[in-house]
């Protein structure tokens, strides 16, 4: 039985993933395209989901298990925790502890070649030590973000909860995708 093709940008404006808040930084402005009547600004689907592509092909290059993806922000914990399931990469929730990526001698060193974090702001120490050791960083980042350390974008709500649950399914479905596990149709 065949089933019929996912329709993924019907599916996912509902769940916030467009919205932004009210402010604009000049790092996030390519990927604006307007303010709606209460003034938050919506990012363009279109670049959101080009950039979701382009984080999956560069995970599955890398190999989803040499990356680490790490979040300080509490809405994101169940989709990560799925997320590394479903993908096999390595996980950091709560607080990133300095030293994890740059200071050998602690027990918590890890050396991974990618860090995929969801909020450039809430994981500043990631990204710090991320760059200190000369790993890729992949940032999910909201209109109010400041991303001049971090690698490749991803512009969409990171505040909300379905919005980012539906953010790493797609960037999971896509990775599967990648690796010829899952077709375009699901199946």
């Amino acid at each position: 039985m065949m089933q019929e093709p996912i329709d993924v940008k019907s599916k996912i404006l509902s769940t916030g993933i467009r919205v932004g808040t009210h402010v604009k930084t000049k790092f996030m402005a390519p990927f604006i395209t307007m303010a709606n009547p209460d003034g938050m600004y919506q990012f363009d689907m279109d670049i959101t989901l080009q950039r979701i592509d382009a984080a999956a092909r560069f995970m599955k290059n890398v190999g989803p298990e040499n990356a680490l993806v790490c979040s300080g922000r509490e809405f994101a914990y169940s989709p990560i925790e799925k997320f590394c399931e479903i993908t096999g990469a390595q996980i950091k929730l709560n607080r990133f502890m300095p030293g994890t990526l740059t200071n050998p001698s602690l027990k918590y060193y890890i050396e991974p070649r990618l860090i995929l974090i969801s909020d450039p702001q809430v994981d500043e120490q990631a990204v710090i030590e991320a760059t200190n050791a000369g790993i890729p960083v992949i940032g999910i980042a909201n209109t109010d973000n400041i991303t001049s350390n971090v690698d490749l974008v991803i512009p969409a709500n990171n505040k909300g909860r379905r919005a980012l649950a539906t953010i790493y399914w797609l960037l999971a479905r896509r990775i599967l995708i990648e690796q010829e596990n899952l077709t375009e149709d699901g199946q």
